[in-house]
Protein backbone atom coordinates (compact mmCIF):
# COMPACT_ATOMS: atom_id res chain seq x y z
CA UNK A 1 0.00 0.00 0.00
CA UNK A 2 2.79 2.57 0.80
CA UNK A 3 4.51 1.72 -2.22
CA UNK A 4 1.00 2.49 -4.00
CA UNK A 5 0.38 5.62 -2.32
CA UNK A 6 4.34 7.09 -3.17
CA UNK A 7 3.40 5.49 -6.99
CA UNK A 8 0.37 8.23 -7.20
CA UNK A 9 2.41 10.92 -6.02
CA UNK A 10 4.43 10.77 -8.99
CA UNK A 11 1.39 10.83 -10.98
CA UNK A 12 1.77 13.53 -14.45
CA UNK A 13 -2.10 13.64 -15.32
CA UNK A 14 -5.62 14.78 -14.48
CA UNK A 15 -6.17 11.91 -12.26
CA UNK A 16 -4.91 7.95 -11.94
CA UNK A 17 -6.98 4.45 -10.20
CA UNK A 18 -4.91 1.86 -8.91
CA UNK A 19 -7.07 -1.58 -8.67
CA UNK A 20 -5.77 -4.33 -7.10
CA UNK A 21 -8.13 -7.79 -7.28
CA UNK A 22 -7.29 -10.99 -5.48
CA UNK A 23 -10.07 -14.00 -6.21
CA UNK A 24 -10.01 -17.66 -5.24
CA UNK A 25 -13.40 -19.84 -6.80
CA UNK A 26 -14.72 -23.28 -6.67
CA UNK A 27 -16.49 -24.75 -9.56
CA UNK A 28 -18.60 -28.14 -10.13
CA UNK A 29 -20.41 -28.92 -13.93
CA UNK A 30 -22.02 -31.77 -14.46
CA UNK A 31 -23.53 -32.91 -18.11
CA UNK A 32 -25.88 -35.31 -18.20
CA UNK A 33 -24.27 -38.65 -15.75
CA UNK A 34 -20.33 -37.03 -16.58
CA UNK A 35 -18.90 -35.16 -14.05
CA UNK A 36 -17.29 -32.87 -16.51
CA UNK A 37 -15.11 -30.17 -14.75
CA UNK A 38 -14.29 -29.74 -11.02
CA UNK A 39 -11.92 -27.35 -9.38
CA UNK A 40 -10.39 -24.51 -7.49
CA UNK A 41 -8.36 -21.67 -8.93
CA UNK A 42 -6.83 -18.31 -7.31
CA UNK A 43 -5.39 -15.29 -8.65
CA UNK A 44 -4.26 -11.46 -8.21
CA UNK A 45 -4.45 -9.25 -10.82
CA UNK A 46 -4.73 -5.27 -11.36
CA UNK A 47 -4.82 -2.48 -13.62
CA UNK A 48 -3.62 0.88 -13.78
CA UNK A 49 -6.29 3.75 -15.42
CA UNK A 50 -5.17 6.99 -15.88
CA UNK A 51 -7.16 9.96 -17.38
CA UNK A 52 -6.19 13.63 -18.69
CA UNK A 53 -8.21 16.03 -20.35
CA UNK A 54 -10.72 13.72 -21.53
CA UNK A 55 -8.72 11.35 -22.61
CA UNK A 56 -8.22 7.70 -20.97
CA UNK A 57 -5.11 5.11 -20.83
CA UNK A 58 -5.83 1.60 -18.93
CA UNK A 59 -2.83 -1.00 -18.63
CA UNK A 60 -3.42 -3.97 -17.01
CA UNK A 61 -1.03 -6.25 -14.77
CA UNK A 62 -0.30 -10.10 -13.40
CA UNK A 63 2.23 -9.36 -10.95
CA UNK A 64 3.15 -6.18 -8.26
CA UNK A 65 6.61 -5.34 -10.09
CA UNK A 66 7.18 -3.11 -12.48
CA UNK A 67 3.98 -0.54 -11.81
CA UNK A 68 5.66 2.46 -12.23
CA UNK A 69 6.03 1.28 -15.73
CA UNK A 70 2.86 0.60 -16.22
CA UNK A 71 1.74 3.88 -14.62
CA UNK A 72 3.83 5.37 -17.35
CA UNK A 73 2.36 3.73 -20.14
CA UNK A 74 -1.45 4.56 -18.61
CA UNK A 75 -0.56 8.12 -18.81
CA UNK A 76 1.21 7.97 -21.99
CA UNK A 77 -1.95 6.43 -23.91
CA UNK A 78 -4.07 9.09 -21.84
CA UNK A 79 -2.18 12.23 -23.26
CA UNK A 80 -2.60 10.70 -26.86
CA UNK A 81 -6.67 10.15 -26.02
CA UNK A 82 -6.80 13.29 -24.71
CA UNK A 83 -9.74 15.02 -26.46
CA UNK A 84 -8.79 18.54 -24.69
CA UNK A 85 -12.22 18.60 -23.43
CA UNK A 86 -13.83 16.80 -20.64
CA UNK A 87 -13.41 16.07 -16.94
CA UNK A 88 -14.63 13.91 -14.08
CA UNK A 89 -17.07 14.43 -11.34
CA UNK A 90 -14.02 14.83 -8.13
CA UNK A 91 -15.73 13.19 -4.69
CA UNK A 92 -14.61 12.87 -1.12
CA UNK A 93 -11.85 10.61 -0.69
CA UNK A 94 -12.67 7.00 1.28
CA UNK A 95 -10.98 5.25 3.18
CA UNK A 96 -12.68 2.00 3.83
CA UNK A 97 -12.12 -1.57 4.78
CA UNK A 98 -15.45 -4.09 4.12
CA UNK A 99 -15.14 -7.18 5.24
CA UNK A 100 -17.47 -10.26 4.56
CA UNK A 101 -18.07 -12.61 7.68
CA UNK A 102 -19.82 -15.86 7.15
CA UNK A 103 -20.56 -18.60 9.40
CA UNK A 104 -21.04 -20.44 6.90
CA UNK A 105 -17.86 -19.45 4.02
CA UNK A 106 -17.86 -21.84 1.23
CA UNK A 107 -14.15 -21.78 1.40
CA UNK A 108 -14.52 -23.73 4.71
CA UNK A 109 -16.29 -26.66 2.76
CA UNK A 110 -14.47 -29.09 1.19
CA UNK A 111 -14.42 -29.28 -3.16
CA UNK A 112 -15.64 -32.88 -2.91
CA UNK A 113 -18.95 -31.93 -0.28
CA UNK A 114 -19.70 -29.29 -3.32
CA UNK A 115 -19.45 -31.80 -5.70
CA UNK A 116 -21.66 -33.98 -3.65
CA UNK A 117 -24.23 -31.20 -3.69
CA UNK A 118 -24.21 -30.77 -7.40
CA UNK A 119 -24.83 -34.42 -7.95
CA UNK A 120 -27.86 -34.14 -6.04
CA UNK A 121 -29.94 -32.19 -7.95
CA UNK A 122 -28.09 -33.62 -11.17
CA UNK A 123 -29.91 -37.14 -9.79
CA UNK A 124 -33.26 -35.13 -9.07
CA UNK A 125 -33.29 -34.07 -12.47
CA UNK A 126 -32.60 -37.21 -13.78
CA UNK A 127 -34.36 -39.29 -12.16
CA UNK A 128 -37.96 -37.54 -13.82
CA UNK A 129 -39.24 -40.10 -16.67
CA UNK A 130 -38.64 -38.10 -20.07
CA UNK A 131 -35.80 -36.31 -18.56
CA UNK A 132 -32.82 -37.10 -20.93
CA UNK A 133 -29.94 -34.95 -20.57
CA UNK A 134 -29.21 -32.31 -17.48
CA UNK A 135 -26.42 -29.17 -17.29
CA UNK A 136 -25.86 -28.62 -13.13
CA UNK A 137 -23.34 -26.35 -11.75
CA UNK A 138 -21.93 -25.01 -8.70
CA UNK A 139 -19.82 -22.16 -8.39
CA UNK A 140 -18.70 -19.88 -5.42
CA UNK A 141 -16.34 -16.84 -6.18
CA UNK A 142 -14.25 -15.07 -3.05
CA UNK A 143 -13.32 -11.61 -4.85
CA UNK A 144 -10.95 -8.78 -2.54
CA UNK A 145 -10.32 -5.53 -4.82
CA UNK A 146 -8.52 -2.64 -3.73
CA UNK A 147 -9.00 0.79 -5.28
CA UNK A 148 -6.56 3.74 -4.44
CA UNK A 149 -6.58 7.18 -6.71
CA UNK A 150 -4.79 10.55 -6.37
CA UNK A 151 -7.91 12.52 -4.94
CA UNK A 152 -7.00 10.24 -1.82
CA UNK A 153 -9.29 7.26 -1.93
CA UNK A 154 -8.19 3.97 -0.37
CA UNK A 155 -11.00 1.09 -0.36
CA UNK A 156 -10.43 -2.63 0.32
CA UNK A 157 -14.12 -4.71 -0.47
CA UNK A 158 -14.38 -8.03 -0.15
CA UNK A 159 -17.37 -9.78 -1.82
CA UNK A 160 -18.55 -13.76 -2.43
CA UNK A 161 -21.05 -15.33 -4.17
CA UNK A 162 -22.65 -19.00 -4.21
CA UNK A 163 -24.61 -20.44 -6.29
CA UNK A 164 -26.13 -23.40 -8.34
CA UNK A 165 -27.79 -23.62 -11.96
CA UNK A 166 -29.69 -26.54 -13.31
CA UNK A 167 -30.87 -27.09 -16.97
CA UNK A 168 -33.29 -30.14 -17.74
CA UNK A 169 -33.56 -31.22 -21.28
CA UNK A 170 -37.02 -33.33 -21.69
CA UNK A 171 -37.67 -34.82 -25.29
CA UNK A 172 -40.46 -36.91 -26.77
CA UNK A 173 -39.77 -38.09 -29.97
CA UNK A 174 -38.18 -34.81 -32.04
CA UNK A 175 -40.07 -32.86 -29.74
CA UNK A 176 -37.24 -31.10 -27.14
CA UNK A 177 -38.37 -28.49 -24.50
CA UNK A 178 -35.69 -27.17 -21.62
CA UNK A 179 -35.92 -25.91 -18.34
CA UNK A 180 -34.06 -24.04 -16.30
CA UNK A 181 -33.51 -22.33 -12.62
CA UNK A 182 -30.39 -20.80 -11.28
CA UNK A 183 -30.33 -19.37 -7.58
CA UNK A 184 -27.13 -17.39 -6.10
CA UNK A 185 -26.11 -14.65 -3.72
CA UNK A 186 -23.70 -12.85 -1.78
CA UNK A 187 -24.38 -15.57 0.90
CA UNK A 188 -22.78 -18.84 2.75
CA UNK A 189 -22.58 -22.53 1.42
CA UNK A 190 -25.89 -23.40 3.73
CA UNK A 191 -28.03 -21.41 1.04
CA UNK A 192 -27.93 -23.53 -1.73
CA UNK A 193 -27.98 -26.84 0.02
CA UNK A 194 -31.85 -27.15 0.31
CA UNK A 195 -32.91 -26.77 -3.20
CA UNK A 196 -34.22 -30.21 -4.14
CA UNK A 197 -37.89 -28.60 -4.70
CA UNK A 198 -35.83 -26.10 -7.11
CA UNK A 199 -34.50 -29.32 -9.13
CA UNK A 200 -37.80 -30.93 -8.95
CA UNK A 201 -40.00 -27.94 -10.52
CA UNK A 202 -37.07 -28.16 -13.33
CA UNK A 203 -37.38 -31.52 -14.28
CA UNK A 204 -41.68 -31.15 -14.04
CA UNK A 205 -41.42 -28.07 -16.37
CA UNK A 206 -39.67 -29.67 -18.81
CA UNK A 207 -41.53 -32.36 -19.11
CA UNK A 208 -44.58 -30.22 -18.84
CA UNK A 209 -43.55 -28.46 -21.87
CA UNK A 210 -43.57 -31.67 -23.92
CA UNK A 211 -47.06 -31.61 -24.12
CA UNK A 212 -47.76 -27.47 -24.01
CA UNK A 213 -49.75 -26.44 -26.93
CA UNK A 214 -47.86 -23.48 -29.00
CA UNK A 215 -49.36 -20.06 -28.01
CA UNK A 216 -51.65 -18.37 -30.61
CA UNK A 217 -50.13 -15.11 -31.60
CA UNK A 218 -51.90 -11.88 -31.10
CA UNK A 219 -52.60 -8.97 -28.81
CA UNK A 220 -53.32 -9.45 -24.86
CA UNK A 221 -53.47 -8.33 -21.84
CA UNK A 222 -50.53 -10.21 -20.03
CA UNK A 223 -49.38 -10.45 -16.70
CA UNK A 224 -45.58 -10.77 -16.08
CA UNK A 225 -44.42 -12.93 -13.24
CA UNK A 226 -41.63 -11.37 -11.03
CA UNK A 227 -38.84 -12.94 -12.88
CA UNK A 228 -40.25 -12.05 -16.38
CA UNK A 229 -40.84 -8.59 -15.19
CA UNK A 230 -37.29 -8.08 -13.63
CA UNK A 231 -35.64 -8.87 -16.72
CA UNK A 232 -37.77 -6.78 -18.90
CA UNK A 233 -37.12 -3.26 -16.73
CA UNK A 234 -33.40 -4.38 -16.33
CA UNK A 235 -32.84 -5.26 -20.38
CA UNK A 236 -35.54 -3.23 -22.28
CA UNK A 237 -35.12 0.31 -19.84
CA UNK A 238 -32.46 -0.44 -17.48
CA UNK A 239 -29.61 0.05 -20.44
CA UNK A 240 -31.41 2.97 -21.55
CA UNK A 241 -30.73 4.53 -18.20
CA UNK A 242 -27.08 3.89 -18.53
CA UNK A 243 -25.64 7.51 -19.24
CA UNK A 244 -23.11 6.73 -21.25
CA UNK A 245 -25.67 5.18 -23.92
CA UNK A 246 -27.50 8.21 -23.24
CA UNK A 247 -24.93 10.31 -23.52
CA UNK A 248 -23.59 8.71 -27.16
CA UNK A 249 -26.81 8.39 -28.72
CA UNK A 250 -28.66 12.09 -29.76
CA UNK A 251 -31.61 10.19 -30.32
CA UNK A 252 -32.09 8.53 -26.65
CA UNK A 253 -30.99 11.80 -25.46
CA UNK A 254 -33.77 13.35 -26.58
CA UNK A 255 -36.30 10.79 -25.77
CA UNK A 256 -34.67 10.19 -22.05
CA UNK A 257 -35.47 13.61 -20.86
CA UNK A 258 -35.69 14.27 -16.96
CA UNK A 259 -39.10 14.59 -16.14
CA UNK A 260 -40.79 12.75 -18.74
CA UNK A 261 -43.87 10.53 -18.00
CA UNK A 262 -43.04 6.84 -18.60
CA UNK A 263 -45.79 5.09 -17.00
CA UNK A 264 -48.95 5.19 -14.54
CA UNK A 265 -48.37 7.14 -11.21
CA UNK A 266 -47.43 4.23 -9.57
CA UNK A 267 -44.69 3.25 -11.50
CA UNK A 268 -41.33 3.40 -9.47
CA UNK A 269 -37.90 1.80 -11.07
CA UNK A 270 -35.25 1.69 -9.33
CA UNK A 271 -31.21 0.74 -9.00
CA UNK A 272 -29.75 0.12 -5.80
CA UNK A 273 -26.29 -0.73 -5.30
CA UNK A 274 -27.30 -1.30 -1.45
CA UNK A 275 -29.21 -3.94 -1.42
CA UNK A 276 -26.26 -6.20 0.98
CA UNK A 277 -26.60 -9.35 0.26
CA UNK A 278 -27.64 -9.58 -3.00
CA UNK A 279 -25.71 -10.67 -5.83
CA UNK A 280 -25.67 -6.99 -7.49
CA UNK A 281 -24.94 -5.16 -4.76
CA UNK A 282 -21.62 -3.49 -2.99
CA UNK A 283 -20.24 -0.88 -1.12
CA UNK A 284 -18.22 1.33 -3.43
CA UNK A 285 -18.43 1.07 -7.45
CA UNK A 286 -14.76 0.19 -9.05
CA UNK A 287 -14.17 4.53 -8.72
CA UNK A 288 -14.38 4.02 -5.17
CA UNK A 289 -18.22 6.15 -5.25
CA UNK A 290 -19.98 4.77 -2.80
CA UNK A 291 -23.47 2.55 -3.95
CA UNK A 292 -26.55 4.14 -3.86
CA UNK A 293 -30.20 3.92 -4.59
CA UNK A 294 -31.26 5.76 -7.36
CA UNK A 295 -35.03 6.31 -9.19
CA UNK A 296 -35.12 5.79 -12.34
CA UNK A 297 -38.47 6.62 -12.60
CA UNK A 298 -40.70 7.92 -9.72
CA UNK A 299 -44.75 8.10 -9.63
CA UNK A 300 -44.17 7.48 -13.41
CA UNK A 301 -41.67 10.26 -14.71
CA UNK A 302 -38.51 9.78 -15.50
CA UNK A 303 -36.30 11.27 -12.35
CA UNK A 304 -32.49 9.89 -12.72
CA UNK A 305 -30.05 7.86 -14.69
CA UNK A 306 -26.99 6.00 -14.06
CA UNK A 307 -23.43 7.44 -14.05
CA UNK A 308 -19.77 7.15 -13.79
CA UNK A 309 -17.76 10.12 -12.74
CA UNK A 310 -16.88 10.97 -16.23
CA UNK A 311 -21.02 10.58 -17.73
CA UNK A 312 -21.52 12.54 -14.44
CA UNK A 313 -19.37 15.62 -15.37
CA UNK A 314 -20.66 15.44 -18.68
CA UNK A 315 -24.11 15.35 -18.34
CA UNK A 316 -23.74 17.96 -15.54
CA UNK A 317 -25.56 15.85 -12.91
CA UNK A 318 -23.96 13.09 -9.47
CA UNK A 319 -22.22 9.86 -9.64
CA UNK A 320 -24.53 7.32 -8.92
CA UNK A 321 -21.91 4.96 -8.28
CA UNK A 322 -22.43 2.61 -11.42
CA UNK A 323 -19.20 2.20 -12.79
CA UNK A 324 -18.24 -1.20 -13.04
CA UNK A 325 -15.58 -3.90 -13.96
CA UNK A 326 -16.14 -7.62 -14.41
CA UNK A 327 -12.48 -7.87 -13.63
CA UNK A 328 -9.05 -6.16 -13.67
CA UNK A 329 -8.74 -6.78 -17.72
CA UNK A 330 -11.38 -3.88 -18.36
CA UNK A 331 -11.62 -0.14 -17.43
CA UNK A 332 -15.24 0.12 -15.03
CA UNK A 333 -18.15 1.69 -17.54
CA UNK A 334 -21.54 2.73 -16.39
CA UNK A 335 -23.63 -0.72 -15.07
CA UNK A 336 -26.88 -1.26 -13.12
CA UNK A 337 -26.95 -3.03 -9.97
CA UNK A 338 -30.11 -4.29 -8.45
CA UNK A 339 -32.56 -3.00 -10.79
CA UNK A 340 -36.28 -3.82 -9.68
CA UNK A 341 -39.62 -1.91 -10.32
CA UNK A 342 -40.94 -1.35 -6.98
CA UNK A 343 -44.07 -2.54 -4.92
CA UNK A 344 -47.39 -1.46 -5.87
CA UNK A 345 -50.77 -2.40 -4.39
CA UNK A 346 -52.84 -5.49 -6.10
CA UNK A 347 -53.10 -8.89 -5.43
CA UNK A 348 -52.16 -11.37 -7.89
CA UNK A 349 -56.09 -12.64 -7.18
CA UNK A 350 -57.16 -9.14 -8.48
CA UNK A 351 -55.31 -8.70 -11.47
CA UNK A 352 -56.24 -11.90 -13.46
CA UNK A 353 -60.22 -11.98 -11.83
CA UNK A 354 -61.52 -9.73 -14.72
CA UNK A 355 -59.07 -11.03 -17.80
CA UNK A 356 -61.53 -13.03 -20.12
CA UNK A 357 -58.46 -14.15 -22.34
CA UNK A 358 -54.77 -13.50 -21.28
CA UNK A 359 -51.42 -14.43 -20.94
CA UNK A 360 -49.55 -15.11 -18.04
CA UNK A 361 -45.86 -15.26 -19.40
CA UNK A 362 -43.43 -16.92 -16.43
CA UNK A 363 -39.56 -16.34 -16.81
CA UNK A 364 -37.19 -15.94 -19.50
CA UNK A 365 -35.04 -17.37 -21.94
CA UNK A 366 -33.42 -13.95 -22.93
CA UNK A 367 -34.36 -11.52 -25.81
CA UNK A 368 -33.44 -8.78 -27.98
CA UNK A 369 -33.54 -5.44 -27.62
CA UNK A 370 -32.76 -2.28 -29.97
CA UNK A 371 -32.78 0.98 -28.76
CA UNK A 372 -36.71 1.06 -27.63
CA UNK A 373 -37.85 -1.78 -29.09
CA UNK A 374 -37.24 -5.44 -27.78
CA UNK A 375 -38.08 -8.96 -27.98
CA UNK A 376 -38.71 -11.61 -25.39
CA UNK A 377 -38.73 -15.13 -24.82
CA UNK A 378 -40.70 -15.58 -21.83
CA UNK A 379 -39.73 -19.40 -20.28
CA UNK A 380 -43.45 -20.59 -20.59
CA UNK A 381 -46.69 -19.31 -20.28
CA UNK A 382 -50.04 -19.98 -19.17
CA UNK A 383 -53.71 -18.95 -20.82
CA UNK A 384 -55.89 -17.52 -18.65
CA UNK A 385 -59.74 -17.65 -19.00
CA UNK A 386 -62.53 -16.11 -17.40
CA UNK A 387 -60.24 -14.82 -14.47
CA UNK A 388 -58.64 -18.22 -14.34
CA UNK A 389 -55.01 -19.89 -14.99
CA UNK A 390 -55.79 -22.50 -17.75
CA UNK A 391 -53.55 -24.68 -19.36
CA UNK A 392 -49.53 -24.34 -20.13
CA UNK A 393 -48.44 -22.43 -23.61
CA UNK A 394 -45.28 -22.48 -25.03
CA UNK A 395 -42.97 -20.67 -27.59
CA UNK A 396 -44.57 -17.37 -25.60
CA UNK A 397 -42.38 -14.55 -27.20
CA UNK A 398 -43.57 -11.17 -26.55
CA UNK A 399 -42.61 -7.87 -28.70
CA UNK A 400 -43.13 -4.03 -28.52
CA UNK A 401 -41.93 -0.57 -28.31
CA UNK A 402 -40.37 0.23 -24.11
CA UNK A 403 -42.21 2.99 -23.80
CA UNK A 404 -45.16 1.96 -25.52
CA UNK A 405 -45.45 -0.82 -23.14
CA UNK A 406 -44.68 0.91 -19.81
CA UNK A 407 -47.55 3.38 -20.76
CA UNK A 408 -49.90 0.26 -20.67
CA UNK A 409 -48.88 -1.11 -17.62
CA UNK A 410 -52.56 -1.56 -15.74
CA UNK A 411 -51.81 -2.73 -12.61
CA UNK A 412 -48.45 -3.66 -10.63
CA UNK A 413 -48.24 -5.93 -7.64
CA UNK A 414 -47.58 -6.24 -4.11
CA UNK A 415 -45.03 -9.31 -4.40
CA UNK A 416 -41.58 -7.83 -5.19
CA UNK A 417 -38.90 -10.43 -5.58
CA UNK A 418 -35.60 -9.75 -6.82
CA UNK A 419 -33.60 -13.23 -8.62
CA UNK A 420 -29.61 -12.89 -8.84
CA UNK A 421 -28.60 -16.27 -10.04
CA UNK A 422 -25.53 -17.60 -11.55
CA UNK A 423 -26.02 -15.72 -15.06
CA UNK A 424 -25.16 -11.96 -15.22
CA UNK A 425 -25.58 -8.42 -17.43
CA UNK A 426 -23.49 -8.22 -20.85
CA UNK A 427 -22.01 -4.89 -22.31
CA UNK A 428 -19.21 -4.25 -24.31
CA UNK A 429 -17.63 -7.24 -23.95
CA UNK A 430 -17.84 -7.80 -20.30
CA UNK A 431 -20.09 -10.60 -18.86
CA UNK A 432 -21.33 -11.45 -17.00
CA UNK A 433 -21.78 -9.30 -14.64
CA UNK A 434 -23.36 -9.63 -10.54
CA UNK A 435 -26.58 -8.08 -11.26
CA UNK A 436 -30.25 -8.30 -9.53
CA UNK A 437 -33.15 -7.73 -11.01
CA UNK A 438 -37.34 -8.32 -10.31
CA UNK A 439 -40.91 -7.00 -9.43
CA UNK A 440 -43.86 -7.51 -8.45
CA UNK A 441 -46.22 -8.99 -10.90
CA UNK A 442 -47.17 -6.31 -13.46
CA UNK A 443 -50.31 -6.32 -15.53
CA UNK A 444 -50.34 -5.09 -19.43
CA UNK A 445 -52.57 -4.47 -21.92
CA UNK A 446 -52.27 -4.82 -25.73
CA UNK A 447 -48.76 -7.02 -25.73
CA UNK A 448 -47.95 -8.39 -28.58
CA UNK A 449 -47.96 -12.02 -28.36
CA UNK A 450 -46.13 -13.67 -31.54
CA UNK A 451 -47.28 -17.36 -32.33
CA UNK A 452 -49.08 -19.66 -34.48
CA UNK A 453 -52.67 -17.78 -35.76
Amino acid sequence: MEEIKRLLEKASVDYVEIHIEEYEKSYVDFNGKVLKSAGKSYGMFGNIRAFHRGGWGFSSFTELKGLEKKLREAEKMARLTSSKKGGLKSLKPVKKTVRIRLPDDPRRFSLEEKKQLAEKYNKILLSNKGVFNTVVGYLDHFDRRWIFNTEGTEIMEERIYTGVRMTAFARDGTNVQTAFDSYGEQEGFNSVTSLERMAEDVAKIAVDLLKAEKVEGGKYTVILDPKLAGVFIHEAFGHLSEADFVFENRKLFEIMKIGKRFGPDNLNVIDDGKMYGLRGSYHFDDEGTPARKTYLIKNGKLTGRLHSKETAYLLGEEPTGNARAIDYTFPPIVRMSCTYIDNGDTPFEEMISDIKKGIYAVAAYGGQTELEMFTFSAARGYLIENGKIKKMLRDVVLTGNVFETLMNIEMIGNDLHLFGGLGGCGKNGQAPLPVSDGAPHIRIKDVIIGGEK
